[in-house]
């Protein structure tokens, strides 16, 4: 997978949207971090010019279980490291698998929102 496929897969989730919200912090990493939201949201961001990793929310008792299953996950960079996972490409984490915790990601941020914002956004399909 690549920052394009990505990208795609993430923005065709109901109700995404993108932004870089980072472009004028002194770190270069940063500023080129890509955040995808839903609602007023982000569940997921990626840095678009180096594209080693996703970060991704996560029910806490799953992320220490993917945390031991698969060498490509760690906790989450600059984040909660309850909730959040940083989720290396290219790594031994399945393309397949990046999207599942896409999309259990999304899905949690879409049960967090607002009872009538929530409403705004078709289900996916469950895992």
């Amino acid at each position: 997978m690549n920052v394009e496929e990505f990208r795609e897969y993430c923005l065709s989730l109901p109700g995404v949207s993108e932004k870089m919200p980072f472009l004028n912090v002194a770190d270069r990493y940063s500023r080129d971090v890509l955040c995808f939201y839903v609602g007023d949201k982000w569940f997921c961001f990626v840095n678009i010019e180096v594209f080693d990793f996703c970060c991704l929310k996560c029910r806490p008792e799953e992320s220490a279980e993917l945390r031991v299953r698969y060498e490509g996950v760690k906790p989450g960079w600059h984040m909660n490291k309850k909730y959040w996972n940083s989720v290396y490409f290219n790594y031994d984490v399945p393309d397949g698998i990046i999207r599942e915790l896409v999309e259990r990601s999304y899905r949690l941020v879409v049960e967090s929102l607002p009872k009538r914002d929530r409403e705004r956004y078709t289900p996916i399909h469950s895992l």
